[in-house]
């Protein structure tokens, strides 16, 4: 049993996470930077702990400071959320090391599918197609390297990212030199991780995922799957549940492969199997694992009906899927009986290459109606939004 949970994240996903652990009776610590003390999701926990200044680093990813916030607060598990160190073994490692539950893989489960680069020697071990790509890149010349032996155009990634970071596309050896640096730089920023490898990049392709749901019996679901392919610079803007475009054949091969994954490692807690569809030839390819919970899981809740963040809870206090006790069915009793669309509104500035944007928000109106979900930690009048973090500040799902 999970009595209180510190949340090691910002924003509406920590905001999420406090619902879901209010409605189970569970006691809520949420760690927060300077920056954000005065946060919507800081005030409505039941305890708040400031761990640092506004940058990530010495904040969000300072793992010292997480572990004796819930040290003090007595709280007996971390909640990753997503980003940050969500995807770090290392830091389930020592959570483990403390007595405390990760809500997340094991980090034997994380490493084998949480780092790109091994999940992509994994994904080739049990048969999952791939694009031709590479092992971790040792600097700037072995990627010029292995980019000639791939073929043009690639895309660089970072080992440890997720969300659209530590991602560059370079169409020749001359745009090599500035991908490389600006992925890597993004690794380290985000993920604390500046190791990067390389795919032959496929210029327009459909992007589709597979939510999926492990125990610790050995139990696997899934969730069916999300369609994310309108994107802006790798970033998902657009998120749909059912993909419209799949035939009955494609989407049970396609769910049967992201079993598989999760049944061949021992996979267990929420994750996310990601395919990329070639737009000309209609064959799939496996690119990543994501071993956390997804921005976009408010689509697969609204058509399951399954509570996914109350399932990792439960999951992660030992209940077994199918069972009463954890919230999701058997495989035979999950059906996708809607569709979903949820669309991000960000806040950025256009007249400066769209980075992020700052500043307080005066007046703010949300949509409202049937059928209508909004998650939003940050977006409320009177509001602060810093410089220091992802430009997200609303999902709308309908």
């Amino acid at each position: 049993m999970i009595e209180k949970v510190v949340i090691a994240n910002r924003g509406e996903i920590a905001l999420r996470i406090q619902r879901a652990c209010r409605e189970m009776g569970i006691k809520t610590v949420v760690v927060h930077s300077e920056a954000d003390s005065e946060a919507k999701y800081v005030r409505l926990a039941d305890e708040s702990v400031c761990i640092g200044p506004p940058p990530s680093a010495q904040s969000y990813l300072n793992i010292p400071a997480i572990i004796s916030a819930a040290e003090i607060t007595a709280a007996d598990a971390i909640h990753p959320g997503y980003g940050f160190l969500s995807e770090n073994a290392e830091f389930a490692r020592i959570c483990e090391k403390c007595g405390l539950r990760f809500i997340g893989p094991t980090p034997e489960g994380m490493m084998a599918w949480g780092d790109k680069v091994t999940a992509r020697g994994n994904a080739e071990r049990y048969g999952l197609p791939l694009l031709p790509g590479t092992g971790v890149l040792r600097d700037h010349t072995h990627a010029i390297e292995e980019a000639k032996r791939i073929g043009y155009p690639i895309i660089l990634k970072a080992s440890g990212g997720g969300g659209g970071k530590g991602l560059r596309v370079a169409h020749s050896a001359g745009e090599l030199a500035d991908a490389f640096e600006g992925a890597a730089r993004e690794g380290e920023r985000f993920f604390g991780d500046p190791t990067l490898y390389l795919e032959r990049y496929l210029p327009d392709p459909r992007h589709v995922e597979v939510q999926i749901l492990a125990d610790a019996h050995g139990n696997v679901v899934h969730l069916g799957e999300r369609d994310c392919s309108v994107q802006r610079r790798n970033q998902k803007v657009v998120e749909r549940a059912p993909a419209a475009f799949l035939t009955d054949a494609q989407r049970h091969d396609l769910c049967e492969a992201a079993l598989k994954i999760g049944r061949v490692v021992g996979y267990r807690a929420a994750g996310t199997v990601e395919f990329l569809q070639d737009a000309d030839t209609g064959k799939f390819y496996f690119i990543e694992v994501n071993p956390r919970i997804q921005v976009e899981h408010t689509v697969t809740e609204c058509v399951t009906g399954i509570d996914i963040v109350k399932a990792q809870l439960r999951i992660a206090a030992g209940a077994r899927i199918g069972s009463p006790d954890s919230g999701v069915p058997r495989q035979e009793d999950i059906h996708v009986s809607a569709h979903a669309l949820q669309c991000r509104v960000t806040t950025e500035d256009p007249e400066n290459n769209f980075i992020p944007d700052y500043g307080r928000i005066t007046a703010y109106r949300s949509p409202a109606g049937f059928g209508i979900r909004l998650d939003a930690g940050t977006a409320y009048a009177g509001a602060i939004i810093t410089r220091f973090y992802d430009s997200l500040l609303v999902k709308v799902t309908a």
